[in-house]
């Protein structure tokens, strides 16, 4: 099969391409990760004072006054959870804590009043600012693999990087609630949430792609997280009726 001579301008456009490429060869055929984390436990136990803590038996009053924050985090590249992406994670959690009788009160506490390795002297503020008996930290961990070929880079050259796909998007995201007793500093149970998003982009709209890609494996990690807290609560009432030497429980009037 033959192929009509290139106009000149398309001419012009391939040998830019094939500069480009010939300039940025090592980022064509190397991978890329973005990488965005949140540790409870880097928040919690950052302090050596606190990483010789021992937790005592947690004095649950109910209905329970709870609170609800994000751990702060660093993120590189594309790969973060927005400030947006906190609130709504924030509310959709306590709109699920909410349906429950053992809770009185849940508060939202914003991103502002959250220390970077604050730790349980940051959680004492909080309790005293908020009223709050009992904390859920959420805590996050995404990572976005992009694995760029030599397939990609031969076709970027020759027909042009914007029809073609040129990337393969990894992205692997988990969620996690831990509900801490601050008081006693006692962790009462956890409820995680996992998902992975594969996807493939070309080479032109691949930023927007891991962004897309990176929101949408937030989104679906934070429900998987949010169905499991049925499960996760469940469990633990029926430990904390088990094991009543571990668990004092006060209930106020009514």
């Amino acid at each position: 099969m033959s192929f009509p001579p290139a106009a000149p301008w398309a001419r012009r456009v391939a040998a830019a391409l094939v500069l480009a490429a010939a300039a940025t060869g090592c980022t064509l055929l190397n991978p890329r990760e973005h990488h965005a984390s949140a540790s409870v436990v880097d928040f919690l136990y950052a302090d050596t004072v606190a990483q010789g803590l021992t937790p005592g038996a947690p004095t649950l009053r109910l209905p329970l006054h709870v609170g609800i924050a994000v751990v702060p985090g660093h993120a590189t590249a594309s790969a973060a959870l927005t400030p947006t992406q906190q609130r709504q994670l924030l509310q959709r959690v306590a709109d699920h804590f909410k349906r429950y009788d053992i809770i009185k009160t849940i508060d939202v506490i914003p991103a502002d009043y959250v220390q970077p390795r604050g730790g349980f002297k940051n959680l004492d503020q909080i309790k005293s600012l908020y009223g709050v008996d009992v904390i859920a930290l959420i805590s996050y961990d995404q990572l976005q693999f992009t694995d760029e070929g030599a397939l990609s880079l031969t076709y970027w050259t020759i027909v042009g990087a914007y029809v073609f796909p040129g990337e393969k998007n990894d992205t692997q995201t988990v969620l996690d609630t831990v509900v801490v007793d601050i008081a006693s500093r006692a962790m009462l149970f956890r409820s995680p949430g996992i998902d992975r998003v594969t996807g493939r982009a070309t080479l032109v709209n691949a930023s927007e792609q891991l962004r897309a890609d990176s929101a949408a494996s937030f989104d679906a990690a934070g429900q998987r997280m949010i169905d499991n807290l049925d499960q996760e609560l469940a469990r633990f009432r029926e430990k904390v009726k088990q094991n009543p030497a571990d668990y004092r429980v006060e209930r106020t009037a009514g």
